[in-house]
Formats: C-alpha cells, structure tokens, sequence
C-alpha cells in the first residue's frame, strides 16, 4: 500500500506554458497615428507653399485615410493578431507621402484633381486590404489554385496586347474614360504559382540532372521545360508590349524564387545571362525601347540637339536641385518633367523636394518593408509559405529598384509605377494586397504552435502497480 499511496501522491510535472499572447497591434495602433499625422502635415505645409492658405482639402483626406487605416488596422487585431505590426503603418505611411507629392503636383496643373483620384483608389485597396485579411484563413489553401492562378495571370497580360498603345507600350486597357493595366495583378498570380510549382520540385532543381562545370547540373526535360517556357514568355512580354519593366520583374521573380527554392548560386547566373540575352535582342532590334535605351545612354543628347531637356535629363536636374536637404515641399521645379511626374518620375519631386536625407528615408522604408517580408519567409514552417513570402517581397524589392535605377540613369527607363506612392490605380490596389497577404504570412509565421499534451501518468490501478500494492 505504501508503493500505491507515493505512485498517487508523486506531483504531476508542471503544465505547458500557455500560447504566448499576441503582442504588438498596441505597437501598430501608434505607428499608424503616426503615419497618418505626417500624411496630414505634409498636406498642410504643402497647401501653405503653394496657396498662402489652410488647404480646403485637407480634412476629407485626412477623415477618408485615417478611416480607412483604422478599419485595417482592427481587421488586423481581429483576423491576424500575431502579425507584423510594422508592416501595415510603413504601407500607410507610403501610401499618405504618395497622396502628398501627388498633391503638391496636383497644384502646378491646372484643372487636374489626381490626388483625389488617387485617394479613392487607396481606398480602393485598403477595402481589398481588410477583404484578404478576413477571408484567407490559412495561405496554403492558395496552393490548390496554382494553375489557375497562372492561366489568369497569362491571360492578364496578353489581353492589353489587342489595345492601342499608351506612351508607346501595350500595358493599359482603357474603357469608358477609365484605364486599367492588368498586369499589375499578374504578378501576384505569378507568385502564386512560382511558389507551388517550386515547392514541389525544389529538391529535383537542387539535387537531379548531369553535373557540369561550376557544380551546375544540366537538368533533365521535365524540370527544365518550365524554366525555358519562364524565359520565352517573359521574352515575348517585352515583345509584344514594348514593356521592359514588366519583362524584367516577370523573369526576375522567378529567379529569385528559384534561387530560394534549392540555394544555388549557379541558378542566378544562369538567370541573368538569360534576362541580357533576352534585353539585349530586343533592345537593339525593338524601336521603342531601343529609343529608352538610347537616351539612358545619352540622356543629355537632346539639349545638344537644340530640343531642350528630355524626362531622364530633367529628373537628374531635379536630383541635383534638391541637394542634401531638398528645396522644401511645394517649392520644387520637378512639374517641368511633365505628364510621367506623378508617375513614372515622382520620385524626382521627392529627391528635389525632401533632399537626400528625405529620399534615403523613403527608401529605408521600401527596405524595411521588403526586409520584414523576408522574415516571414524565414519564419513559415511550410516550404510554399516561405516561397510565397520571398515572391511577395520580392516582387516590391524589383519594382523599387527597377523604377528608382530608372529615373537616376542607373538603369533604362521602364515605365513601371512606384508602390504606392505614384499616381496609378492599379499599382495602388495591387500592392495592398501584396501587403495583406504579408500580413497573413507573417501571422501564420509568428504564431506559436499548439503546444504538446503532457505525456498520460501511468495508472496506478495498471496490472503490475495493483500486483506491487
């Protein structure tokens, strides 16, 4: 009786410690009154420059943005509460600086309201924001739709093929008075499927086919057809829509992503020396971007010529204008570069506007945001999760680079938009949905797992405990 009554009486080990609490929406809350109190003072200081006086519009942009953050923000608490919360107020804070610099442009131009616009379709996004957040659960189930989500991301890009040309690309599908460039939300169908096709078959890509020189490994045909067809149709985008931009973020996800997949340096040569076959070929031979790069080139050929600066010449004035601290906000010339100022080139307004220290901060805020979408990746436990994270932020790292080596001669012009600060539709809603998927990636990454039953103690009624007692 003295085995059963210590058996009995032995103390049970100490429980699970209990799921750690969400920590951070206090965090996101604050940043967010933030984000939008910079957006407000920037509108003001902008309408004082300008007009001498309190600016008429101010208090529906600040009611209407700070309305729509603050329902993100609780769609956030409810539906994610373990998510980043620092990724929600950088958004935020992008997208007011856009809404500002489009403004102060807005002012220069008579008769155009493009920062109402633009309002609209922020809010647009922040509905599509809050939509994602609430409805997708769980990002695997994406997984399922893979081909689909390739099929309509095809499908998107082709269609502008068969429309008149804006600016020299077929991007745009203009209808009723409103344009629309389907391509922006093919990048996140092509993510999509980037990140399913290469979850199944990372370890083919890594470890099967003949090795050649550099520890390469020529692959067998049912892994390397995909690549190859990744290649041309990333060719025949530059092709037939006169779009370099597009091309270039197109083949460049996926070379990261392929990258990501199996660790293997060899797979970015490889991709870079078939993204400058591809660019080369048709640069030389394809008139409208020959004529890009012709005036990345020579950007100051047409002040030779007697024709004045061209967009190219005028944003690298307005770089050189804004020195380290910038001319101040409503105080620069950059509405000189003219109809591309509010999109392709209104970076140049924040160059000559805010200075270098003003556009090192914008860029700190691409970076950090691009950075916590890699830490998502790191974190997810499932290989499509990891995937989808690094194409997500992936494809913000190549729009930023691509638009921002455009506009200072590092690298020719491709017309692309600026994440959320240029004016553009399109871009707008897109990219806030490339955050809410972030968003949900990142909850799914931060939340701790279900923590293990405690082992059964053994029964002290068991055969050989009743046969000792």
């Amino acid at each position: 009786m003295t085995a059963l009554t210590a058996k009995v009486t032995e103390p049970s080990p100490p429980p699970p410690p209990d799921a750690r609490t969400p920590a951070g929406r206090g965090v996101e809350l604050t940043l967010l009154t933030g984000a939008v109190l910079i957006s407000v003072l920037g509108h003001l200081y902008v309408g004082f420059a300008a007009t001498g006086r309190f600016p008429g519009a101010v208090t529906r942009h600040t009611v209407g943005f700070a309305a729509a953050a603050l329902i993100a923000h609780l769609a956030v608490r409810l539906r994610a509460p373990y998510a980043d919360p620092l990724v929600l107020p950088i958004a935020v804070l992008l997208n007011g600086l856009g809404l500002v610099l489009i403004e102060r442009l807005d002012l220069t131009t008579a008769g155009h309201h493009t920062a109402d616009e633009q309002l609209r379709w922020s809010g647009i996004g922040l509905a599509l924001f809050v939509l994602v957040v609430v409805t997708l659960r769980d990002h695997r189930v994406l997984q399922r739709y893979a081909y689909l989500c390739v099929t309509a991301a095809l499908a998107l890009m082709l269609v502008p093929v068969f429309f008149p040309a804006v600016n020299g690309a077929h991007i745009w599908i203009r209808f009723a008075g409103y344009s629309f460039q389907p391509g922006e939300f093919a990048k996140i169908l092509l993510a999509v499927f980037f990140a399913s096709y290469l979850a199944a078959n990372r370890t083919a890509l890594a470890l099967t086919g003949r090795r050649l020189l550099w520890k390469l490994r020529l692959l067998p045909g049912r892994v390397l057809g995909p690549i190859l067809t990744i290649w041309l149709l990333s060719v025949g985008v530059l092709v037939l829509e006169r779009d370099l931009g597009t091309s270039l973020l197109f083949f460049g996800l996926f070379v990261i992503m392929l990258f990501t997949a199996t660790g293997r340096i060899g797979w970015i040569a490889i991709g870079l020396l078939l993204a400058a076959l591809g660019a080369y070929a048709v640069g030389t031979f394809e008139p409208h971007v020959h004529t890009r790069v012709e005036d990345w080139l020579n950007p100051f050929a047409s002040i030779a010529r007697g024709d004045g600066p061209g967009q190219l010449a005028q944003s690298l004035f307005a770089f050189g204008a804004g020195g380290l601290l910038g001319a101040g906000l409503g105080h620069g010339q950059s509405f000189l570069i003219g109809f591309a100022a509010k999109s392709d080139f209104i970076l140049a307004t924040a160059g000559e506007e805010l200075g270098l220290v003003g556009l090192s901060a914008i860029l700190l805020l691409y970076g950090l945001l691009v950075d916590r979408g890699f830490r998502a990746g790191l974190a997810l436990r499932d290989p499509f999760g990891r995937l989808l994270a690094t194409g997500l932020a992936s494809i913000l790292a190549l729009q930023v680079f691509v638009i921002a080596g455009g506009v200072t001669g590092l690298i020719p012009l491709t017309g692309m938009a600026m994440p959320f600060l240029a004016q553009g539709g399109s871009s707008v809603v897109t990219n806030w949905i490339i955050v809410a998927l972030l968003i949900r990636l990142g909850d799914s990454a931060r939340r701790p797992l279900p923590a293990p039953l405690p082992a059964p103690s053994p029964s002290p009624f068991a055969a050989g405990g009743a046969g000792r007692a």
